[in-house]
């Protein structure tokens, strides 16, 4: 690995924050800043990548394909909702919306 050199400038409150965390983990200062810039790198390429995914998807497919999930097949022991996210009668989803499916159906008698 080619090491290299680079001044960075830091507020003295965060560089004493730096030198705690550091301490803390048991790891070096420069450890620890070479870690932290490594793992925000890593998020901006995944955000990136999702990005990049999301423009060459074809939402009707999806959608499609979505619609299909689970049809026909019984739930198995496990999946049930814990009983604190169980929807309530009456009660609209968070997306606003009711269990009301495209056909006007109740997607629990479906």
């Amino acid at each position: 690995m080619r090491r290299s050199n680079f001044a960075l400038r830091l507020q003295p409150s965060l560089l004493e924050e730096l030198r705690k965390a550091a301490e803390l983990e048991g790891v070096a200062l420069n450890q620890l800043i070479n870690v932290a810039v490594a793992e925000k790198v890593s998020a901006l390429r995944t955000e990136e990548y999702f990005r990049e995914r999301g423009r060459r998807a074809d939402r009707a497919e999806t959608l499609r394909i979505l619609e299909r999930a689970g049809k026909g097949k019984p739930a198995m022991e496990g999946d049930e909702l814990p009983p604190e996210r169980q929807k309530k009668p009456g009660r609209k989803a968070a997306n606003g919306r009711d269990s009301v499916g495209k056909r006007g159906q109740n997607k629990r008698a479906r």
